[in-house]
């Protein structure tokens, strides 16, 4: 856990899971594969354990603490959390239950608002139902590029409060996003060692896109080097908007597991 985070969108950050693999191209230049890495080589007792080095790495295999749950407790002032920035609560190698209890906590502490974000959106979906979604709880989805529009419309089914969509690192144009059920897009380029180019005109379309559909809009970084190397800017302006508080979960769009593909 940290007490404060340097994400733009977020105020700390809460690792109940730690350590993932990679499944797409937006994993391709993963941040936390290479912190994991770090921090299993200075003795970090938390990412001891390895990941098959096909797809994960030193440091990055999925492992769950059941002794982080409680840390969300002690925090006294009200923040926005981000669930798990070294790892995907949904990832197959996370077992129902514990999910759970991540949840549990995250209802006992109606003063934050938590940040979940998955690739695993068939497995989100899914599970879902066996879950109790408290209004605190935004749940988000990657996408990337084009291919990944799947993952909103398993996110549709989904009964969070918030939804939303890290377009993180941006690969490619996203023209035609379907947005109807989504309430929050957060754009961003890639940073550090390997960055791959983003287009202004990619973020540009999106934004516009955003405009359209009145979703809120959020545009993280251009990348670079480091994250911060291109600044935040677009065309003059800095886009950090965020979404609508709801005081209530929603319905899914689609609660029958034969809608997903």
């Amino acid at each position: 856990m940290s007490a404060k985070s340097t994400i733009e969108w977020t105020d700390a950050t809460w690792n109940p899971t730690t350590g993932c693999d990679r499944i797409s191209a937006g994993c391709d230049n993963c941040y936390a594969l290479s912190m994991s890495k770090r921090l299993k080589a200075m003795g970090a007792v938390k990412y001891q354990t390895d990941g098959d080095p096909r797809t994960s790495g030193p440091g990055f295999g999925v492992a769950y603490h059941p002794d982080a749950l409680s840390a969300p407790f002690s925090w006294r002032r009200p923040r926005r959390v981000f669930v798990n920035s070294m790892s995907d609560l949904f990832h197959a190698r996370v077992p129902v239950p514990f999910i759970r209890d991540v949840f549990d906590v995250m209802r006992d502490t109606p003063q934050h608002v938590y940040q979940i974000l998955t690739k695993r959106s068939r497995r989100l979906a899914l599970i879902a139902p066996q879950l109790d979604w408290p209004p605190n709880v935004w749940m988000g989805v990657s996408v990337e590029s084009a291919e990944q529009y799947a993952r909103v419309r398993h996110l549709a089914e989904v009964p969070a409060a918030v939804r939303f969509l890290s377009c993180e690192p941006l690969l490619g144009p996203l023209l035609d996003l379907p947005l109807e059920d989504i309430d929050w897009v957060i754009a961003g380029g890639e940073s550090g060692v390997g960055a791959r180019p983003l287009d202004p005109e990619w973020v540009r379309a999106l934004r516009d896109l955003c405009q359209q559909s009145q979703t809120a809009f959020f545009f993280k970084q251009w990348g670079g080097r480091r994250s911060k190397s291109g600044g935040r800017t677009l065309d003059g302006e800095t886009w950090s908007e965020m979404p609508e508080i709801r005081g209530e979960t929603r319905r899914p769009v689609a609660a029958s597991p034969l809608a997903l593909p």
